[in-house]
């Protein structure tokens, strides 16, 4: 059963020719990657078939060039300690805010940052002992997703010079872009025939002026982001399914899995993660909020806090497939549902909807 919507008020890199971006209202590919929502064969990641020749529109075969991270090996960020807020002391942590998807939308996450006096109209650090939370899919499908990555790092540096804190969780397209770079062609049994990381990255949106861009520091930094946190007893998730439980039986355990994962740097282990990170709707229908409550047993927290599945297909208003142009979703704030344990924050933003940036905590 679906419930209704519940909202309540509360330098970046190298500049980048900025180009009209337009927005398909109907469901995207990516909402149907995963079984049961997708056809046998049909998974975006498939390798064009034998006998077929070609490549997707902008296809540019990578090289297997990511560094392997390891621990012990540091990114350096560098703050402007003029452009810097002053740290100054607090009794007890500042708010808490939490961040949709953005995937490459800079503009509108500045908007949006602002909007919440998160940061100026510099685009520096304001709120002090605030803490922010990023949900993961900083890149893929909007225009600028260096650029994003570019500014959550600035700001956690930032951040932490005034006492407060940003960070960021993991999300599929973290692993997308990181098995693009890393793997490239490299063949991996998809489940659905054969497949690719390039592939699945240029099929899900993957932006050749982010390949472009990409840093080994960016690598770095994504390859080391957490896969789940629980802060003031909200758990806080990319994606909305159940398959963290496949990871470990804590929140250090999965963390340390994922990125042991990473390292041991086997196409096959990390096509399996991107895969079961990249399922969604567990927590939507008939059984959600026992998913939901699964998940709290384990790690802890008394709500989840997801992004991933946008907000229009939660609840029903965007979901058609027969090929029309459906309306704007309106989107004003977060979703709450399953039985009221599970807040979702993706509002939508590839879609025309809204990054959404909201305060914790959020009322019943």
């Amino acid at each position: 059963m679906v419930e209704g919507s519940m909202t309540q008020g509360a330098g970046q890199g190298p500049a980048v020719e900025r180009t009209a971006t337009v927005r398909d209202f109907r469901v995207p590919a990516y909402v149907h990657e995963t079984a049961p929502y997708a056809a046998p064969g049909t998974h975006p990641g498939n390798a064009v078939p034998p006998g077929e020749e070609g490549h997707p529109e902008g296809y540019t075969p990578t090289q297997r060039d990511l560094p392997v991270i390891r621990r012990g090996d540091t990114v350096q960020v560098t703050v402007d300690p003029e452009a810097a807020p002053a740290a100054h002391s607090t009794a007890g942590p500042g708010p808490l805010f939490v961040v949709g998807d953005v995937h490459g939308y800079l503009d509108e996450l500045e908007s949006a940052l602002r909007e919440k006096g998160l940061i100026d109209d510099a685009g520096h650090w304001n709120a002090g002992t605030a803490r922010l939370w990023f949900l993961g899919d900083f890149t893929d499908r909007g225009p600028d997703g260096i650029g994003v990555i570019d500014l959550v790092m600035r700001l956690s540096a930032e951040a932490a010079a005034s006492g407060g804190y940003c960070k960021a969780l993991m999300g599929n397209h973290e692993l997308l872009l990181l098995g693009a770079k890393r793997f490239g062609d490299t063949p991996v049994n998809s489940g659905a025939g054969t497949a690719t990381f390039q592939a699945a990255w240029l099929l899900n949106g993957g932006q050749k002026t982010d390949m472009d861009r990409l840093q080994d520091h960016h690598l770095q930094w994504m390859a080391r982001l957490d896969a789940l946190e629980e802060v003031d007893g909200h758990l806080l998730v990319h994606s909305d399914t159940t398959t963290y439980l496949d990871y470990g039986r804590s929140i250090e355990e999965v963390n340390d899995t994922v990125r042991e994962t990473l390292t041991r740097n086997d196409v096959e282990e990390v096509w399996d993660l991107f895969r079961k990170l990249t399922k969604r709707f567990s927590f939507r229908d008939e059984g959600g909020a026992d998913a939901v409550r699964s998940l709290l047993e384990t790690y802890g927290g008394t709500r989840i806090v997801h992004g991933h599945s946008p907000i229009p297909y939660l609840t029903g208003e965007v979901g058609s497939e027969d090929g029309e142009e459906e309306p704007r979703p309106a989107v004003e704030g977060p979703h709450v549902y399953a039985d009221g344990l599970a807040i979702a924050m993706d509002g939508g933003v590839t879609m025309a909807g809204k990054l959404l940036v909201q305060q914790l905590p959020l009322a019943s």
